[in-house]
């Protein structure tokens, strides 16, 4: 059995990793990933029964940068980012190919690409971070509250981060082995269970600056982490019914997303926009 190479801290009391066969529950992504095939065949139906004229018009609400989670990259994403270009909100990639290098060099990278998209569109930005992603994106909205305007996370484990399926741990413990053999760009010791860890931890629980939305999407069915973990008292809470990898692509999930995605805009009318993520 893997042992769970992260520090204590973040495993406090009160917080569980889920046990082995909890993760059988995951199997339901099969069963949301259907659901989002027959939702996106009803869409593309009715956007052929709709002039464009109709369904043309201004982007909704400040621009949505999409966070992966562990071991996932942009792509992990990809449906959803769809999903919110046809509701009228513009999306934009995070550039993190791969999520498993150390959390405050993502941070770092995550910092960048704010303030290169609030430059570009003269507005802040909306986080919208599945898992590790969501912590990534809470502390980046801690680090640079004047980049973010609203948070909202996806079965992210902000209270405990070590809360998750052993097998989550074995993957963990095995980035570390191959940073200590020299392999770059992954997570090191110092990331999981040093200092690094610590102050990555700290801004993820740090309180959020006033006029920053902050919404945390869980789910009871979580089989990758204790969805009690997810639960940030200072959020709006939402709780779905869905499977931890689902809820990058449930349909259900997604509408909940943009409910909670911020729609006052002052973007053009006759701006051009072709529904591409930047």
């Amino acid at each position: 059995m893997p042992t769970n190479p992260l520090a204590d801290f973040l495993l406090p009391e009160g917080f569980a990793a889920p046990r082995p066969a909890a993760v059988l529950r995951e199997g339901s992504a099969v069963v949301e990933m259907g659901r989002f095939a027959l939702r996106a065949a009803g869409d593309r139906r009715s956007r052929r029964e709709t002039p464009y004229a109709e369904r043309a018009g201004s982007r909704l609400g400040d621009p949505v940068l999409l966070v992966p989670g562990f071991l996932a990259g942009d792509g992990s994403l990809a449906l959803m980012a769809r999903a919110l270009r046809a509701q009228g909100f513009r999306t934009y990639r995070s550039h993190i190919r791969a999520n498993i290098g150390c959390t405050l060099d993502a941070a770092t990278q995550l910092e960048a690409r704010l303030e290169s998209i609030s430059m570009r569109r003269g507005t802040p930005v909306q986080l919208v971070g599945h898992s590790l992603g969501g912590m990534l994106a809470r502390g980046v909205a801690v680090r640079r509250p004047d980049l973010v305007s609203n948070v909202v996370t996806l079965g992210s484990p902000m209270l405990a981060p070590g809360a998750h399926h052993r097998s989550l741990s074995a993957s963990v413990e095995m980035l570390v082995r191959l940073s200590k053999a020299g392999v770059p760009g992954l997570m090191a010791e110092d990331c999981v269970a040093g200092s690094c860890a610590r102050q990555s931890f700290e801004e993820c629980r740090a309180p959020l600056p006033r006029g920053i939305g902050f919404t945390a999407i869980y789910s009871r069915r979580d089989g990758i982490v204790d969805w009690r973990a997810c639960i940030d008292e200072a959020a709006h809470q939402v709780e779905v019914t869905a499977s931890h990898l689902g809820m990058a692509f449930d349909p259900r999930v997604i509408d909940v997303v943009a409910e909670r995605l911020l729609r006052t805009s002052g973007a053009s009318a006759v701006e051009v926009d072709r529904g591409k993520s930047a």
